[in-house]
């Protein structure tokens, strides 16, 4: 069996006045001690994705406030991708599941970019459609794209969650764009997206994360229903970050807590596609909200997850029971974890 090296990105929010940290942090298995591994790319790398693959050991891909860097050595060393460069930054990672050369990069303002050589050309995605009113008025709210997925049944139906602004979807690989959560809202909780998967279990059943919870569409998008995750709070879940076991789609993992900012958070999970839910007991109360959640590909009985604050957890069968591996004093504010061989 290979070696899973485990990637935690830090970074921030790009609002006025927010606090940012940099650097990423690598870590064998999980439990090997965490090294700081990018150092060298740019003056202070704000880490807010990250994109391995389990066909290729070593392969890393990130995504930076100044564009997209890759590394085949497990981050010993780095070269910039030809990707353009953001105005803010780039959120979200996504490769193909059938294709590995082909990937695509979610940026802030809201753009997504592709290629299909392995990074060695880009091409802009004509991403323009309305946004529900909520979102723009009084005040405009950011449009960046927080994920991405692709579904599997459905080579052609590509989904990207917008904070803030709903699912954007399309059915022709990209060619044309709507926002399928458009619509009339007094308030924007339903439309602050941090991450969309499609399950290999049907064709356009689609499952997304957002303020308030985690919702459920059969049909593409044109109807969404609750999934009922436990309220930690009177509005609901704060939900930050969402993963499907690989070898077991109906086998769900929410990351949460009870805010962006919170100081509790939670892990939960569900073995039979979100009609029934488990908060999974860490060893410790994380101290603010989980981040970042990742399934080992290389064994997917080994689960990560990171609180905000850089708490880490690893377990080594599905959660039942966990270990901790905290980052390095001052390694505050992880925004991205990932895994591969």
């Amino acid at each position: 069996m290979l070696d899973a090296y485990v990637y935690a990105g830090l970074a921030g929010d790009t609002g006025p006045g927010k606090r940012v940290s940099a650097g990423l942090y690598r870590s064998r298995e999980g439990r090997g001690a965490w090294e700081p591994v990018a150092e060298a790319l740019l003056p202070r790398p704000q880490v807010r994705a990250i994109c391995t693959d389990p066909a290729r050991p070593g392969y890393v891909t990130i995504a930076t406030q100044a564009g997209l860097y890759r590394s085949d050595d497990h981050g010993e060393q780095w070269r910039k991708l030809p990707a353009p460069a953001p105005e803010l930054a780039v959120w979200s990672l996504l490769r193909h599941p059938a294709d590995g050369r082909t990937m695509l990069a979610g940026y802030e303002p809201c753009a997504i970019h592709r290629t299909t050589d392995d990074g060695a050309t880009w091409q802009a995605l004509p991403v323009a459609v309305t946004f529900p009113d909520v979102t723009l008025n009084p005040e405009p709210q950011p449009k960046r794209i927080t994920g991405m997925a692709i579904d599997p049944n459905e080579p052609d139906a590509i989904y990207a969650s917008i904070e803030v602004g709903g699912l954007l979807r399309s059915l022709d690989g990209g060619r044309s764009w709507a926002c399928v959560t458009e619509g009339l809202y007094l308030v924007d909780d339903a439309l602050d997206l941090h991450r969309v998967l499609v399950s290999p279990a049907a064709a356009g059943l689609i499952i997304l994360i957002n303020r308030i919870g985690i919702f459920r569409s059969a049909d593409r998008g044109a109807h969404w229903a609750s999934l009922q995750l436990p309220a930690l709070t009177g509005r609901g879940t704060y939900c930050r970050d969402l993963a499907l076991d690989p070898e077991a789609p109906d086998r769900i993992y929410v990351a949460a807590g009870i805010d962006f900012d919170g100081d509790r958070g939670a892990l939960f999970a569900s073995e039979d596609g979100g009609r029934r839910w488990t908060r999974l007991d860490l060893g410790a109360e994380p101290g603010s909200t989980i981040f970042g959640f990742a399934v080992d590909p290389t064994d997917t009985k080994r689960l990560y997850c990171v609180s905000k604050g850089g708490q880490f957890f690893w377990s080594e069968d599905r959660g039942r029971r966990w270990r901790a591996n905290p980052l390095p004093p001052g390694a505050g504010q992880v925004y991205a974890l990932a895994a591969g061989p």
